[in-house]
């Protein structure tokens, strides 16, 4: 794989240090700033919403510039977000910096999984974006739990000023190791055309979906695991390394099984991530059970991201990148969602281990909208259902050159 992946992994650990990060130091961060956990929790959902916000955004308003010049250009967008919140003396500052960075976060993963598929053989395309996604996964196995420890001895500022250096070596390697690439975008309606395929739809909808499922779960990860599996708080750290291991082997392994077949590893993984959650309601009682299951959910989680990734690609190739972006949106709209949803279940006196219910029935309704998508695709194949995108935009253009 070419060393520019490095490059892209290496910023994608950063960003993904500063997304999860908040979770393990919301006590901290109310306590020095005055504020409610709860309060302290919306730097969660304002991050996810920066994302949402900032993804096809910036990827429109950044479409006529080379892709190298625009990953630069995010990357200091992110870098001047995690200075504002290292230096942040109140909550409103903080949020402004966990959202100025956040703008960045969509865009980045957008424009840098086209450009990491194109640095490969189409064969290995999705393979070469599970790479990049890699830096995510590190994230939560090292930067994470690493960036949680420093900030409960050093105080929490210290965590954000440890990931703005972790943005400026990403900016250089971008620098030094990605290659000149085409600009990413062309004319705006014909980017925004995409969107008029109903496949396009879908494929964000099985993100959407699939993602919630996974945030509906892993954001009361560690209550369940204090409070019904019995383990000490000390020990959540410990729980979400495993995790983290989990999710790096799942996208490795999740990237291998696109390349073989995007849709197929998605209705499979799907029904895994589904029937993992089921069983940790239950596991979730016992310790042993529980660390294992963990280190399965991670896996079967992250495993998503690849194909889910590619998917949305293959069905925009007018505009890989804007779609892309979109994807990325979706997958932070599920994270949002899904963490409402679990936490309503929690609310509403349905116990800890209620949002594994809540994450498996997400599960399968992602897996209900990819089944759905392969009918429509074979339907399209076989002449027997409507034209697909590519064959009526064809017909257009033929027309118009006829007239």
């Amino acid at each position: 794989m070419p060393v520019a992946l490095l490059a892209l992994a290496i910023s994608a650990f950063a960003i993904g240090t500063t997304e999860f990060v908040i979770m393990g130091l919301l006590p901290e961060v109310a306590t020095d700033l005055g504020v409610s956990i709860p309060s302290a929790g919306l730097l969660i959902s304002g991050y996810a919403l920066g994302v949402v916000i900032g993804a096809p955004l910036l990827t429109v308003l950044g479409g006529r510039l080379p892709r190298k010049k625009m990953l630069l250009g995010l990357m200091v967008l992110f870098i001047a977000g995690n200075l504002v919140s290292a230096m942040a003396d109140t909550y409103g500052v903080l949020m402004s910096g966990r959202v100025i960075a956040a703008l960045a976060h969509g865009a980045f993963f957008g424009v840098g999984s086209v450009v990491a598929a194109d640095l490969v053989a189409p064969q290995r395309r999705a393979s070469a974006i599970a790479l990049m996604f890699t830096g995510l996964t590190v994230a939560n196995v090292l930067g994470v739990p690493m960036g949680t420890a420093l900030g409960q001895a050093l105080g929490w500022r210290s965590t954000f000023w440890a990931v703005t250096a972790l943005g400026v070596i990403g900016l250089l390697g971008i620098v030094f190791l990605v290659p000149r690439q085409q600009a990413q975008g062309g004319n705006l309606r014909s980017e925004l055309a995409v969107f008029r395929n109903p496949q396009v739809w879908l494929a964000l909808l099985m993100t959407t979906f699939g993602f919630a499922g996974v945030f509906a779960s892993f954001t009361y990860i560690a209550p369940m695991m204090t409070e019904v599996a019995g383990f000490s708080s000390g020990a959540v750290t410990w729980l979400l390394v495993l995790f983290g291991v989990g999710l790096f082997a799942g996208n490795l392994l999740g990237g291998k099984a696109a390349d073989r077949s995007v849709m197929k590893s998605t209705i499979v993984i799907l029904i895994a991530l589904a029937a993992i959650l089921t069983a940790f309601v239950f596991t979730a009682h016992s310790p042993v059970l529980a660390a294992i299951t963990i280190v399965l959910f991670g896996a079967a989680g992250f495993a998503t991201v690849p194909p889910l990734q590619m998917r949305v690609m293959q069905t925009a190739e007018g505009a890989p990148a804007l779609a892309s972006a979109a994807n990325i949106a979706a997958f932070n709209l599920g994270n949002a969602g899904g963490a409402w949803l679990g936490g309503l279940a929690i609310e509403r006196g349905l116990g800890y281990t209620a949002p594994n219910w809540i994450g498996a029935l997400l599960a399968v309704g992602g897996l209900t909208v990819a089944i759905v998508s392969v009918f429509l695709d074979r339907r399209v194949r076989s002449g027997t259902g409507p034209e697909s995108f590519e064959a009526l935009q064809k017909s257009r253009k033929i027309d118009a050159v006829a007239n």
